[in-house]
C-alpha cells in the first residue's frame, strides 16, 4: 500500500467505528433508565456522529473522488464497513450497553492520545477535539459500572454477564494489520502493543473497583477490519440507511 492508501484507509476506519457506535447509541434514545442518562446518551450519539463526520469528510479529501461524508455513511455495503466488531453488537439491557462502552473507550481514549501526537496534522487535530469528548464518556461510565458492579446481587450478575458476552470481542481492538502497522511507521500512529497492555492496567483496576471478575477467555473474534461482519450490522446499517436508499439523492 502507499503512504496515501495507508492514511485514507485508517482515517475511513476511525469513521465507520464512530458511526456505528454513534447509530447504536441514538437506538437507545428515549429506553435510558433515568432522565440525566437519556440527555447523555443523546449527546454521546452526537458527540460520535459529529467525530464520523470529520473522519469521513477528510476521507473524501484523500480519496478524491468527489465522496461525501454521507456517501461514506449511507451508500456503501456492510462488507465496506470496516468497523470493529464489538461496536455493531445489540444494545441488549442497560449492563450490555455500558460494558461496551467501558471497553471500547478506554481503547478509544488511548487510540486518540496517541493519535492526537501523530505527525499526520488533520487527524492530530481531529483525535485532540475528540479525546476530550471521549474522556469525558469514559468516566461517565466507569462511574455507571462500579454502580451496577457494586450494586445489588441482580445488577451485578447481570453486568458480568455482560462482560463475559462482550469479551471476546476486545483482542480485535489490538490485532493491528498491515495499515496499522504502516500508519505507526509512517506517521508516528499508535503503538497497538503499548496501548494493550495500559488498557489492560486500567481495565483491570476498574473491574476489581466494580467488584467484576475479569473473563479468562483466550478465543478472540475478530474479521471487522476487513469486512467481516456479525449478521447485526446489516440491520443496523439498512434501517441507518433506509431514507438515502428509498430516496436516492435527498438532502436535508
Amino acid at each position: 500500500m502507499t503512504r496515501d492508501q495507508v492514511l485514507f484507509s485508517y482515517v475511513l476506519r476511525a469513521g465507520d467505528n464512530a458511526l456505528v457506535l454513534g447509530q447504536r447509541l441514538a437506538e437507545v434514545v428515549t429506553r435510558a433508565p433515568e432522565l440525566e442518562e437519556e440527555l447523555a446518551n443523546a449527546n454521546f450519539a452526537l458527540d460520535y456522529i459529529g467525530q464520523a463526520r470529520l473522519f469521513y469528510s477528510y476521507a473524501g479529501e484523500l480519496e478524491g473522488e468527489g465522496r461525501s461524508e454521507d456517501d461514506f455513511a449511507f451508500l456503501r455495503d456492510g462488507h465496506e464497513f470496516q468497523n470493529l466488531l464489538l461496536l455493531e453488537q445489540p444494545n441488549g439491557h442497560f449492563g450490555d450497553i455500558v460494558v461496551r462502552q467501558f471497553l471500547f473507550e478506554s481503547f478509544y481514549v488511548l487510540q486518540l492520545e496517541a493519535l492526537a501526537r501523530c505527525n499526520e496534522t488533520r487527524v492530530a487535530e481531529i483525535a485532540a477535539r475528540a479525546v476530550k469528548e471521549i474522556r469525558y464518556h469514559l468516566r461517565h461510565v466507569s462511574q455507571w459500572l462500579v454502580r451496577l458492579g457494586d450494586g445489588t446481587d441482580e445488577s451485578h450478575e447481570r453486568v458480568q454477564q455482560s462482560l463475559e458476552d462482550l469479551w471476546r470481542f476486545t483482542g480485535e481492538m489490538f490485532a493491528g494489520d498491515e495499515v496499522d502497522d504502516a500508519f505507526q511507521r509512517d506517521f508516528n500512529g499508535p503503538a497497538l502493543r503499548d496501548i494493550e497492555r495500559t488498557w489492560n492496567e486500567s481495565v483491570g483496576a476498574m473491574l476489581a473497583d466494580a467488584t467484576l471478575e475479569r473473563p479468562d477467555q483466550r478465543w478472540m473474534d475478530g474479521g471487522g477490519r476487513k469486512g467481516r461482519h456479525s449478521e447485526h450490522l446489516g440491520y443496523l446499517i439498512a434501517e441507518m440507511q433506509f431514507l438515502q436508499r428509498a430516496y436516492p439523492g435527498a438532502r436535508w
